[in-house]
């Protein structure tokens, strides 16, 4: 509810912002009511049920899948075929793009100024002291991406894989109303654990970045506890279906009550 009720207000139509629209069904986040799950079809992603997927996340999310079918759901499996690229498409995307747009953070243009001797010293500190190691990260990879020799092997080629990714939602939408996957590979990983290791921090994004790639709405929400840490259930939906999304959460929490529970180690 309280998701539906910031939403409410962030949504809409802004006569200053080219890029903004005005989404179907807004007028229902004011006093959100729970969708009716009774034939509503719920499909599951082969692909995002295979190896490197913890046991005790898959059990969450499939215990989920028969709360649905208790209240009419069907469950139908689908397949994203393209799914394996998904990692590989969103980082070369986003590094790029990142690259681009943070390279107008010099210090004169943009950003807040660093003291230096002279103009590349300035614009050196400036980025040095304003940007965090990921930032730094992204933009070194981003400008490889994009160098010469590099744009059309790397940034051209994930430009591709998206559009095939984004055909495989489309082709699912046409069997199924939703589309339920798990938020993450396992549960959550102390902070720090990987940060030395950015791979696996990318990698942990597996089931998530195939959304944004494919320009869909989704939410991640309660679905139960593994090893006494909570696991999200990722709800996907077909475009400007965002209300609808939280009509069905809202009808899942109705039935199941996880997100009032307190995680087991923490009683």
């Amino acid at each position: 509810m309280g998701v539906a009720a910031g939403f409410g207000v962030m949504t809409g139509r802004d006569p200053f912002d080219s890029t903004s629209i005005d989404l179907p069904g807004t007028e229902r986040l004011a006093d959100l009511k729970p969708a009716s799950l009774k034939g509503l079809r719920v499909g599951l992603p082969k692909e995002y049920f295979g190896g490197g997927l913890d046991p005790d996340v898959r059990a969450v999310v499939e215990n989920a899948m028969r709360a649905f079918e208790r209240e009419g759901a069907r469950v139908v499996e689908v397949s994203l075929p393209h799914t394996s690229y998904a990692i590989d498409t969103y980082y070369l995307i986003c590094t790029s793009e990142v690259s681009s747009n943070m390279s107008r953070f010099d210090g004169v243009r943009y950003g807040a100024r660093k003291s230096s001797d002279g103009l590349f010293g300035m614009m050196s500190e400036t980025r040095e002291q304003g940007f965090g190691t990921e930032v730094k990260r992204r933009i070194l990879l981003g400008a490889f991406c994009l160098s010469k020799g590099y744009y059309d092997a790397f940034y051209m080629k994930a430009l591709k894989a998206r559009t095939l990714i984004t055909k495989d939602f489309t082709d699912a939408f046409g069997k199924v109303d939703i589309i339920a996957t798990p938020v993450s590979p396992s549960v959550a990983f102390p902070i720090g654990d990987k940060t030395m290791d950015p791979m696996a921090m990318y990698l942990a994004d597996a089931y998530t970045v195939t959304t944004p790639l494919a320009a869909l709405p989704c939410l991640s929400m309660p679905g139960g506890f593994a090893n006494g840490l909570p696991v999200g259930v990722q709800l996907i939906g077909p475009s400007l279906s965002d209300v609808f999304l939280l009509e069905t959460a809202h009808a899942f929490q109705q039935i199941t009550g996880h997100h009032l529970q307190t995680p087991p180690h923490l009683n």
